[in-house]
């Protein structure tokens, strides 16, 4: 009872920081609670249900937000931390949480600052570097000693500058839309161009959820998805900093930054899953082998009928992954 009125106290602490874009997100929701349709009543309800594990936290001067679907667990209970991807936020996981929880597993899901719930960086640095640190942050913060990683897409690249650095404190790692990136200088000079533009100009500006639907099913997705589940990227589009989408990809651009890939994998002892999607467009599963191969104590799994969407395309597998993931790296 008493750690419970703790928690509850700390809780409330926590939500006073909310920032701006939470206060606006929880104000949506609770209209959306009054609407006439019950689909929309009952969908808000459950993002209510989100918002009461909305913690907040300053990491290197930035305001960020996490959730943690078992706050009061153990130090020692199974716990796994999941990193979102470029142009993402943390609710690209949250049907893999409600699964993970089924397993008793405590998950923690953060957005990056410049994300989702999070604040932007006032100095601007959205560095592989700079994200890797408030990985750090708040893995000091969250007190915790040894946890597993899940990431997906932009998210591995921050995970592999953080492994190196931390590589005693992570029982396993799990990569998912993720592999060997093939560059050159054109593509070095080209990529931090048309990806922003294409994504902070053109997808951004959709706002009719049905034709993000079609762009998403044509490009990134090879299995239906809900209006909710379009909904989450739409918001994931509104809620990302410009700075943050042109800095990540600009990193991401880097000859240095791509070549050094393979050495960091093969530099970790840690069990590491590979899983890609056969339908993958964006990052081919043929890379995702490549990179695979690098690995000390590496696992490839290839699901024939998945796009580069996985936590949302197969939210329930991709839960099994990271679980049987956890296990086996015991």
């Amino acid at each position: 009872m008493m750690l419970q009125q703790e928690y509850s106290l700390a809780k409330k602490a926590q939500t006073e920081l909310a920032t701006e874009k939470f206060r606006l997100y929880e104000s949506e929701v609770e209209k959306r609670l009054q609407s006439k349709k019950a689909r929309e009543r009952k969908y808000a309800e459950y993002e209510q249900s989100l918002l009461e594990k909305a913690h907040f936290v300053s990491l290197n001067g930035t305001l960020h937000h996490y959730y943690d679907s078992n706050p009061t667990a153990s130090p020692d209970a199974p716990t796994v931390i999941l990193i979102h991807g470029w142009d993402c936020w943390w609710m690209w996981w949250h049907k893999v949480i409600g699964f993970l929880a089924q397993k008793n597993i405590r998950a923690i899901a953060y957005d990056l600052k410049g994300h989702g719930w999070s604040d932007e960086d006032a100095r601007n640095d959205y560095s592989l570097q700079s994200l890797s640190k408030d990985l750090h942050a708040l893995v000091e913060h969250l007190g915790l000693k040894r946890y597993h990683i899940a990431a997906f897409s932009l998210g591995p690249f921050i995970v592999l500058d953080y492994a190196v650095k931390n590589e005693s404190e992570i029982q396993s790692l799990t990569f998912f839309n993720f592999g060997y990136f093939p560059n050159n200088p054109t593509m070095s000079k080209m990529i931090p161009k048309v990806i922003p533009f294409l994504f902070d100009k053109v997808v951004r500006k959709l706002t009719w959820w049905p034709a993000l639907y079609a762009y998403a099913r044509i490009t990134l997705a090879r299995n239906p998805a809900t209006k909710e589940d379009i909904l989450v990227g739409m918001n994931s589009l509104r809620f990302c900093s410009s700075n943050a989408i042109k800095q990540t990809a600009e990193q991401l651009a880097k000859i240095e930054v791509t070549e050094n890939l393979p050495k960091q994998v093969a530099a970790l002892n840690v069990p590491m899953l590979f899983v890609a999607g056969k339908g993958d467009q964006v990052v081919s599963w043929k890379n995702t082998k490549k990179l695979f191969e690098f690995a000390k104590r590496g696992r490839l799994e290839i699901i024939k009928k998945c796009g580069h969407l996985i936590t949302l395309e197969l939210p329930e597998k991709t839960a099994e992954l990271i679980a049987e993931q956890m296990i086996q790296s015991q």
